[in-house]
């Protein structure tokens, strides 16, 4: 597949009284494109986020990364030292299910309001603190496919408290593909065990990888945990998955 040039730029998403900025990365040629939701890390919309929004644009597709902190840590992007986990881990720790829900639905109709883009189905992808919240965005009708890369705490807690997140699983509509490391040890095996065994129950299309030898984050190339290998294959299944939509 020849990659697209592309066009980025930062918007902000208007809503009532708030105001979300997001990074969006569209191809340049003209043409009818679906749009692609990604959803960050606990470290904000930061280079790899931004880059992995650029990857998808080159594929065809129109991708927008709202920053999921908008609300709580505005302009907000760091690395990966422990400290900057540590601030990282504060912010979504103040974050509600219901508030990120609606800062997605709100990416995905600026995207609908844009001409080059479909309307008929969106994707979504997201990664650690963002791989969570994209299994609740398979939740929101406009999702046709999820990509949730080593999201933790599904079956354990939601954003904002209450029942754990994986207990709306039947609430899925699309198909989900989730990618775990078995070295991940924010992310027991038992877990993922949990989450195929709901996804089997609900009857949801899904696929659930887990790869070898891969702890969390070894999809990110600016992280000591990358994994070239597993993060090779991961990116090949979500180009499949993402096939979808088109």
């Amino acid at each position: 597949m020849t990659e697209q040039a592309t066009i980025t730029t930062t918007v902000n998403l208007l809503q009532d009284n708030i105001q979300v900025s997001a990074y969006l990365a569209e191809p340049k040629e003209s043409g009818s494109y679906p749009g692609v939701v990604v959803l960050q890390e606990i470290f904000g919309v930061n280079v790899h986020i931004r880059e992995v929004t650029e990857h998808i644009a080159k594929l065809g597709y129109v991708a927008i990364a709202p920053a999921l902190f908008q609300r709580i840590a505005p302009g907000f992007e760091t690395g990966y030292t422990p400290e900057d986990i540590e601030t990282g881990r504060s912010y979504a720790m103040q974050t509600q299910a219901s508030e990120l829900l609606s800062d997605i639905q709100l990416a995905i109709d600026y995207l609908k309001n844009l001409p080059q883009v479909k309307k008929d189905g969106f994707g979504c992808i997201g990664f650690c603190f963002g791989g969570h919240v994209a299994y609740l965005a398979a939740t929101l009708p406009d999702i046709k496919a999820t990509a949730s890369l080593y999201g933790a705490g599904i079956t354990t807690r939601t954003p904002g408290g209450g029942a754990p997140t994986v207990t709306r699983t039947r609430e899925i509509l699309g198909t989900l593909y989730a990618f775990f490391g078995t070295e991940d040890a924010s992310i027991p095996g038992e877990q993922v065990d949990e989450i195929a065994t709901e996804l089997e129950k609900y009857k949801i299309p899904h696929r659930v990888f887990r790869y070898d030898g891969a702890d969390h984050g070894f999809f990110c190339d600016h992280r000591a945990s990358y994994n070239p290998k597993a993060a090779a294959d991961a990116w090949e299944q979500v180009k499949q998955l993402f096939g979808q939509l088109n």
